[in-house]
Formats: structure tokens, sequence, C-alpha cells
């Protein structure tokens, strides 16, 4: 997710996953599963279980598939053993591209990768190529309505966020990773809801694409992301909003 409006973009991809729900299911009850696996089963504590929590909040994913993956973590049941490997490269008009994966097959997901980046006009690069242009940040998206944009800076602030962003119905809240438990705590303490919140990978710089190669880039992103193996594409690439909704 990146751009100029990072909540343009989160609720684009969320309006296209809603088209392919189990597969979305899927991938975040896999994510939960590595979390536990790798941090134990409380969230406190366990920064990865909790965003994936987070997730399948958003996703409205059923209570029983998240135990039936938390309980798969923690060894309750067996299950295929993943690995995690980061894909690198660039997109149409030199975007660049990093691609999450969770594979029990590294020679298919690199295959399936590398096939997919050159077919829609880009190409697969070497580990590091592209990583340093991004860093790892929290988002928070509060509606409009939940709180006066001043008193929002103020709390966020206080408790360590590093900007307040308004757009046109919603506030952005960018924090370091290490502040985000905390500036979660402040917003609820003062019953101020999110709509989003997650640590995610932003683009230091941006590509601003016109209309052509924005729709080569979504191409690819939504080929990326239907791939079973894939939890999370990240890009730098400003897709125009004004055609999206045609």
């Amino acid at each position: 997710m990146s751009g100029h409006s990072k909540w343009a973009n989160i609720k684009r991809k969320k309006g296209k996953n809603d088209a392919i729900r189990g597969k979305i299911t899927t991938k975040i009850g896999r994510e939960i599963t590595i979390a536990v696996r790798m941090g134990g089963a409380d969230p406190t504590g366990n920064m990865r279980l909790k965003l994936a929590l987070q997730k399948a909040k958003e996703n409205n994913i059923p209570k029983e598939n998240i135990k039936r993956a938390i309980q798969k973590g923690a060894g309750a049941s067996e299950g295929q053993s993943y690995e995690e490997i980061i894909y690198e490269g660039y997109g149409p008009a030199g975007v660049a591209v990093t691609v999450n994966v969770l594979t029990d097959n590294r020679n298919r997901a690199a295959a399936e990768v590398r096939h997919l980046f050159s077919k829609h006009g880009g190409n697969l690069g070497e580990t590091g190529c592209v990583a340093w242009m991004f860093k790892n940040q929290g988002v928070f998206i509060v509606a409009g309505d939940q709180a006066d944009e001043d008193r929002l800076m103020e709390i966020a602030l206080e408790a360590g966020a590093d900007d307040v962003k308004a757009e046109e119905d919603s506030f952005e809240i960018q924090t370091a990773p290490e502040v985000f438990d905390a500036v979660e705590k402040a917003l609820a303490d003062n019953h101020i809801e999110t709509e989003h919140a997650q640590i995610t990978m932003v683009p230091d710089n941006t590509i601003a694409l016109d209309e052509e190669g924005g729709r080569k880039l979504e191409n690819l992103i939504d080929a990326l992301e239907d791939l079973d193996d894939v939890q999370d594409v990240y890009h730098n690439g400003e897709i125009p909003d004004d055609w999206d909704e045609e």
C-alpha cells in the first residue's frame, strides 16, 4: 500500500478482497498460525499475532476459523510447515515491488512470482534490490467523525506518533512500530475507534503513474495477490484514483 493516500489504496484492495473472501480467510488463518508458532498464543507481547487478529477482525473472519488457526500454531493439530520469503523486483514504469510469501514449496512460489512479474511488464530482482526504499511504519485510520483534528493530533503525538494527516473523510496517524501499542492504547483510552490499524511497509518515495501505468500495476498486484502463497504486496506507485471506480 502506498501512494499519496495509503487509505485510498487500502479501500481499493479491500473492495477487491471482498470478491475472494475464501482466499483471504485462508491467508489470514495461515498468518495467525505462523504468528502463534513464532511468539505464542497470547497476543499480549506477540505483535505479529495481534496484527493478524486485527486483520481477521477487519475482514470478518469467523471466530471458529481464528480458533482453529491458533490451535494449529500452538501444535494442537498437525499442519504444513511454511517458510517465509520476501521477493523483490520492479513492476511497470520502474515501480518498486516487494512480495511477502508464506509457502510450503519455495520452488513453486519463486516460479509463480517470477512468471507474473515477467507477464505484467516487470522483472524479479535480487534480494535487497528495493527493500531499502521501504520502512516499517504503523498506520491508524480514524473516521472523520470520531474526533476533532486538533484533539486527535494532541492525543496521538503525546503518545509518540510521528504525524497525523487529514484525508477527505478520515485521519491517518503514522507511527514508528515501537510506539504502535502506545498510540493504540491512547486512542482506546480516549474512546476513539479506528477503522484500520496495521504495521505496514511504507515507501520513502513514490512514483506518479498515468492511467496506463496505474492499470498495469494494478493488474500485477491483483495477479500476485491471487496466488495462494502471497500474503502481502507493497509498492511505491501512486495509482490514479479518478478511474478506479469506473
